[in-house]
């Protein structure tokens, strides 16, 4: 297997962990963080009853989700460089595909469009796809 395949699939991992994390940070820790709980930033609702360390400053969600998510992101920002070194892309390109996965769903699409764009690409260069294993 070479090079440019291996970090190719690594970076499609790692955009679907980054991209999951995202969802999980924007849509279950930070708002347990600050919009639950009586001491929580903004409070909106009440914790429910018996879960009230879940919620507030010092939910432990942000040990489970954020801090996972940002040494998974710091990951992704590494592969997507090797990625573009090894595909030649330029500097637009590779800020955009590092900043898809601060924004939520944009990283599953547009690693989908990639997918798309360097199969394409090999195709168009005659490069054989590897045979599925089972």
């Amino acid at each position: 297997m070479d090079s440019r395949r291996v970090s190719f699939t690594l970076y499609r991992v790692l955009a679907y962990v980054t991209g999951v994390f995202l969802l999980g940070l924007t849509f279950v820790a930070m708002p347990a963080k600050y919009l639950v709980g009586e001491d929580s930033a903004l409070a909106l609702i009440p914790a429910p009853s018996g879960m009230e360390h879940w919620f507030g400053p010092e939910s432990p969600l942000m040990m489970f989700i954020a801090m996972p998510h940002g040494y998974v992101y710091m990951a992704y920002v590494l592969v997507v460089l090797w990625v573009s070194l090894n595909r030649r892309w330029g500097a637009g390109r590779t800020l955009g595909v590092v900043l898809a996965g601060t924004i939520p769903v944009l990283g599953f699409v547009v690693e989908h469009r990639l997918v798309r764009a360097e199969r394409a690409a090999d195709r168009a260069a005659g490069v054989q796809e590897p045979a599925p294993t089972a």
